[in-house]
């Protein structure tokens, strides 16, 4: 049965690692479907605060070869980017186990990292990846695809737990806020209603089915 696992990892020579140190006010994103063939040496990156300094970063980064900016979107700024041969990727020793890399977002330390595989085999596999690799690893959280791991059933719709989930990553249930209704829709592509209705439902949702029906059984 696949599974979900969010994982943060750090090391000097993964890929744009120098940058994210350097940068730390601006968050940095894999553009996830450009990132699944590693054959093609690109990758791109959706990168919010970008500026010159930025720019400048990458130049003296050594995990970047060559990079341009694709897309300027005024706050959002889309970079295509080749790595340098001894760059560190955990996306191909996914791809080789059947996994994907369903998303990477830098952090203060280096990225976290969604990926889907097929079994705890293959995250055993990763994580022995890492330690080859001197790659800090550290799992977060994680989750089979159609069951939480601790076996309850939420009942929750695959939406409602897609923007949970993406809520609870971006920050939103944080004190203060860490995002919005708003950005969240601009990461789910949906209206900031929609995005409120399914937080709000997949909520009710699980509270109904653990905090209620824990009191149900201690009652």
């Amino acid at each position: 049965m696949s599974l979900i696992a969010i994982i943060d990892i750090a090391h000097p020579d993964l890929a744009l690692a120098p940058t994210v140190r350097e940068c730390p006010e601006t968050s940095i994103e894999v553009l996830s479907h450009t990132s699944t063939d590693p054959e093609t040496g690109m990758f791109f990156f959706l990168v919010d605060g970008a500026d010159e300094t930025f720019d400048e970063a990458l130049e003296r980064d050594h995990t970047v070869d060559t990079w341009s900016l694709v897309d300027d979107l005024e706050r959002m700024r889309i970079y295509r980017l080749q790595h340098t041969e001894g760059t560190k990727l955990i996306s191909p020793a996914t791809i080789e186990l059947g996994g994907l890399l369903l998303r990477a977002k830098s952090n203060d330390r280096g990225w976290t990292v969604r990926l889907h595989l097929p079994d705890r085999e293959a995250l055993s596999s990763v994580w022995e990846y890492c330690e080859r690799e001197d790659i800090s690893f550290e799992l977060y959280r994680m989750f089979r695809r159609d069951e939480w791991t601790d076996g309850t059933s939420p009942n929750v719709t695959d939406e409602q737990r897609v923007a949970l989930e993406t809520a609870y990553e971006e920050g939103y249930f944080e004190e203060p806020r860490k995002t919005s209704l708003a950005e969240l829709a601009d990461l789910l592509e949906i209206s900031p209603t929609a995005v409120g209705g399914r937080i709000c439902r997949g909520t009710g949702q699980l509270v109904s089915n653990t905090l209620l029906e824990e009191d149900e059984e201690n009652s």
